[in-house]
């Protein structure tokens, strides 16, 4: 048998920021019950409560049941009411600066604080201090220094639910009134100093954001714990594990991946885990090779199974990969991968949230941080974790925590799952004694990964580091692109001037006399409405190609003959056929005469395209270090991945695409209604382009110039 080594997993330092007491904890399952205690605590703090969110919503109901309290139940006017009947509480709320990508599923009104400015005691901010591509995605509330939430959950739209997870349930809908499907998320109550450390962090990140201190506060003696809320252990220490990426001269911190390794390591009989994602290669890698020990521990996840489109087709595809490889090291029938169902023949899926991690009944961490990439060291992560230290109090409340879990998932009382579990102290043994019911957990489908999910690389939309746009320059752009870049930007901008020139002679010189526009236009129109016209447009941008002819000028005539939406469809296929087109012949061709044929000095950027791939596509495409034909055959004398190369053409070319589009469009009706208005227009777009090129000139010269001092 093997030997049990209970070693400590706990290290200040090395996988978590501080150890502390808590007086009191509470794990609250599902937001009902995390609502109510925020709101009951939120109700007894008289200087401060501190949110820091990856989303927030002013809109939301924090309780269904209005008669229990006497507070308004939407937290918006919640929180006011709050600032109205304490005259010393300030509130302040730091919510993630989102991307765009997001912008339709949010309260938009908080961008410009609407709903937050109404009483000057409430401070609201957006915090984009993150380095590019990342996100804040913590979930903190501390309230008077004394009681503090941490979890998966934020106060935002589409979050509230019952452990019983209805199928269809008329409470669960968001302010619009649209419902929505079962969500399953846990948070963690704290009371005591972990809860102060708590709001340090909150604090530490304001000022980062704000540049603003906020002080501390103390409770001053008074019981802040949620009069409600039974605590499920009592004087404990809890460890606060972080991720905080390197940015602006800041040293990166990757607890949370460092304390994720130690307790999988650890493990002697069961790692458990509830994830909204499972990607992370660390991760992966570290339960790969516990599943290979021959008595190693069982590994249970309970993971969400489907999501929107994008996340599926891009997380999705990874996470089917990495269980692809924790199936092929499961030598030993000790891995099982779940995802809960409720409503029994009308299956309907539980959006799993929830991010815990529980270990042989001696540890326990509830937190912020998905088993992805991105949260052990690109997104801002908390996690709290509890470690047993062998005391048979703390076990029974850890396995009680997970057991509770488990009855939720299978649909049965906690007392089965104990009994289930006394037989053989096999997690596995007693879910798959026990499902089946109506409500059940279901083994994870074995996906198969389709073509396309070669074509999204995994450090794109989960990279392991931040990624640094100075340094991923550096790395792929040549010296010479100050320089050069410049030249080329300098022509683009040229480019554009002379047709804002030519469209003023059209009009008020004896040019217009001379060119008919109308004759042009008919031409155009006799090509729309031929049913050849892509095969005689689209080619055209190959054959251009070969003979290095200006692409912009091809897309000025496109978006004439075709129009702006039209033309732009034409002219990105066009692109991209003579893209791919020219990288064939490049890589027929061969590295030795491409480089004959370019010139010795792009053999730096054809190492930097073979080892960057889509980024480094991308980026030549937006910074024009060589002409469009040079760039293409150097990508396929460098054997880059061809998919890398076609995924990255389209995305650094559509901005471009779409400003020559439509500063076209607006030469036309120039032309077409001369007047004032469309000349200033159409000057305005011409400066608006100018003054881009002209920025991206001297930053490129910029970096050129660095790079010069350094070398001296």
């Amino acid at each position: 048998m093997m030997q049990e080594i209970k070693r400590q997993i706990l290290q200040e330092g090395r996988n978590c920021w501080r150890i502390l007491p808590a007086s009191r904890v509470a794990f609250l399952v599902d937001a009902e019950a995390y609502f109510s205690a925020f709101a009951s605590a939120a109700q007894k703090a008289k200087r401060s409560i501190l949110i820091a969110a990856w989303d927030i919503d002013s809109r939301i109901q924090l309780f269904r049941d209005s008669k229990r309290r006497n507070l308004p139940t939407r937290l918006g006017h919640f929180l006011r009411a709050l600032v109205r009947q304490q005259e010393d509480l300030h509130i302040h709320i730091l919510n993630w600066d989102f991307a765009m990508i997001y912008a339709f599923e949010r309260e938009l009104l908080p961008v410009f604080r609407l709903p937050w400015q109404k009483h000057k005691r409430i401070h609201f901010h957006m915090d984009g201090h993150h380095p590019l591509g990342a996100s804040h995605h913590q979930k903190i509330v501390v309230v008077d220094d004394g009681v503090a939430f941490l979890g998966g959950l934020d106060l935002t739209k589409q979050r509230w639910d019952t452990p019983e997870h209805l199928p269809s349930d008329q409470r669960r809908t968001d302010p619009s009134g649209e419902s929505y499907g079962p969500w399953h998320d846990i948070q963690i109550a704290v009371q005591g100093e972990v809860a102060s450390a708590l709001g340090d962090l909150v604090r530490d990140r304001w000022f980062r954001a704000t540049g603003e201190r906020v002080e501390s506060v103390r409770g001053g003696g008074r019981d802040l714990w949620p009069s409600e809320l039974l605590p499920d252990l009592e004087n404990v220490q809890v460890g606060i594990a972080r991720t905080d990426p390197l940015y602006a001269e800041r040293e990166g911190v990757r607890e949370v991946e460092a304390l994720y390794l130690d307790a999988i390591s650890s493990a002697q009989h069961c790692v458990y885990m509830e994830n909204q994602y499972f990607t992370s290669g660390a991760v992966g890698k570290a339960l790969c090779e516990r599943l290979g020990e021959e008595e190693g521990p069982e590994i249970v996840l309970v993971l969400r199974e489907k999501s929107d489109w994008l996340e599926e087709s891009t997380m999705g595809t990874f996470r089917a990969k990495l269980l692809g490889r924790l199936r092929e090291a499961n030598r030993f029938d000790r891995l099982r991968v779940y995802y809960p169902v409720v409503g029994g023949s009308d299956e309907v899926l539980v959006n799993v949230h929830s991010k815990v991690m529980i270990v042989d009944d001696r540890f326990v961490r509830v937190g912020s941080s998905n088993l992805s990439n991105r949260s052990m060291g690109v997104d801002t992560e908390c996690d709290l974790a509890i470690e047993s230290g062998g005391e048979d109090r703390i076990e029974k409340a850890i396995a009680g925590f997970r057991n509770r879990l488990l009855a939720e998932h299978v649909g049965v009382g906690r007392e089965e799952i104990e009994e289930a579990l006394s037989t053989g102290n096999s997690v596995i043994q007693a879910v798959e004694k026990l499902w089946g019911s109506e409500r059940t957990l279901v083994p994870f489908p074995q996906e198969e990964i389709s073509w396309a999910g070669d074509l999204v690389p995994d450090g794109t939309i989960d990279p392991p580091e931040p990624i640094d746009p100075e340094k991923l320059v550096d790395e792929l752009v040549p010296e010479e692109a100050g320089k050069r870049g410049g030249k080329r930007v300098r022509n683009l901008v040229l480019i554009l001037l002379a047709l804002l020139a030519l469209a003023v002679a059209w009009r008020w010189t004896p040019l217009g006399d001379w060119i008919d526009l109308e004759a042009l236009t008919s031409a155009g129109k006799y090509l729309r409405g031929n049913l050849a016209a892509p095969f005689i447009v689209i080619p055209a941008y190959l054959v251009g190609t070969l003979i290095m002819f200006p692409v912009t000028l091809l897309i000025v005539a496109t978006a004439f003959m075709f129009g702006a939406l039209a033309g732009f469809f034409y002219a990105i296929l066009g692109c991209l056929l003579a893209a791919v087109g020219t990288y064939v012949i490049g890589r027929a061709l061969g590295r030795n005469t491409v480089s004959h044929l370019a010139g010795s000095r792009l053999n730096r950027l054809s190492r930097r395209l073979a080892r960057h791939g889509v980024l480094a596509v991308t980026t030549v495409r937006i910074i024009p270090v060589a002409p469009f034909t040079v760039i293409n055959l150097v990508a396929g004398a460098s054997h880059i991945r061809f998919w890398d190369f076609v995924l990255g053409t389209v995305i650094g070319m559509a901005p471009g695409i779409i400003a020559i589009t439509i500063f076209e469009h607006q030469l036309e009706a120039a032309i077409r209604e001369p007047g004032a208005k469309s000349f200033a227009i159409l000057a305005a777009l011409a400066v608006f382009i100018a003054a881009g090129g002209f920025v991206l000139k001297r930053w490129l010269e910029k970096r050129k110039d660095l790079k010069g001092s350094k070398k001296e």
